[in-house]
């Protein structure tokens, strides 16, 4: 997607800002067309000198919002960097990428009703490879909608949703999945250790296993049960390995991880919206 000529307004400049703001300009967006707000002096000069964006470090310093609004702070500072955000926003678009945070809850700590709307990155970002799921509040206009996506879209893929409550599985799948992969690698390199590979072989070989299915999954047309049965000959290695992990009912114990997770990020909403 070609990026459209806009103005847009970090507040908080820490690591995922950081991916976005890096994402945006590696696809040619003008340095100048952003802007930080962020207290910490040395977050500060850090992206003052990785990326030649003007920095700030009140709202009251920033120039005008412009076209999009970024609210990049950690959830429990939502509540005060929003109030101090409110005055300034007017009917800018507003894009929450606090976890947790639900819309009422920010309109109501911003003192009006900008068009509002929540997204859920994860990790990968950092690297570009990322997965966002997105909600956009009924106010969103379309033209926004496409600002937003442009922004998400230069640290990985965008997923929308159709209402906000579903970004509590996205937050179990894809901001939570992360670590669910680097714990089955994990096992996967202690368990070739445990057979008798060197610690570095072990490494290289579930990282690179995992790296590769996953792109080959990705780039497939097929579903991942028919890329499964492809490596699984009839009495073979794989066969044998499978057969464990369904005796040990791994699949139901996944189901469960995420459901868990799903919950929490609810929790989470009720706990950060007080006050």
């Amino acid at each position: 997607m070609t990026l459209p000529t806009m103005q847009i307004t970090f507040i908080g400049g820490g690591n995922m800002a950081a991916a976005l703001i890096g994402g945006l300009l590696a696809r040619g967006f003008p340095a100048q067309s952003v802007q930080v707000v962020e207290l910490l002096h040395e977050a500060r000069a850090r992206l003052a000198e990785q990326f030649g964006v003007p920095v700030f470090e009140s709202v009251a310093d920033a120039a005008p919002f412009g076209d999009l609004a970024v609210l990049a702070v950690k959830p429990q500072q939502m509540r005060e960097a929003a109030r101090e955000a409110g005055p300034r926003v007017a009917a800018t678009p507003v894009l929450s990428v606090a976890a947790g945070i639900r819309l009422a809850d920010l309109a109501r700590w911003l003192g009006g009703s900008p068009p509002l709307a929540r997204c859920m990155p994860n990790t990968p970002a950092l690297i570009g490879q990322g997965v966002t799921g997105v909600y956009a509040g009924p106010a969103v206009p379309d033209a926004a909608r496409r600002v937003i996506e442009s922004v998400l879209e230069s640290v990985g893929k965008v997923v929308w949703v159709a209402e906000e409550a579903l970004l509590d599985p996205v937050t179990a799948v894809s901001a939570s999945g992360p670590a669910y992969f680097f714990y089955f690698i994990e096992a996967l390199e202690q368990a070739a250790r445990e057979l008798g590979l060197p610690a570095e072989t072990a490494r290289v070989l579930a990282i690179e296993t995992a790296r590769g299915a996953g792109e080959l999954a990705a780039r497939s047309s097929e579903p991942p049960s028919v890329l499964r049965e492809r490596v699984t000959s009839k009495g073979g290695t794989t066969e044998r390995a499978l057969a464990v992990l369904r005796e040990e009912r791994v699949a139901a114990a996944i189901a469960r991880a995420v459901a868990a997770a799903s919950r929490r990020a609810h929790e989470l909403g009720d706990e950060f919206g007080r006050g």
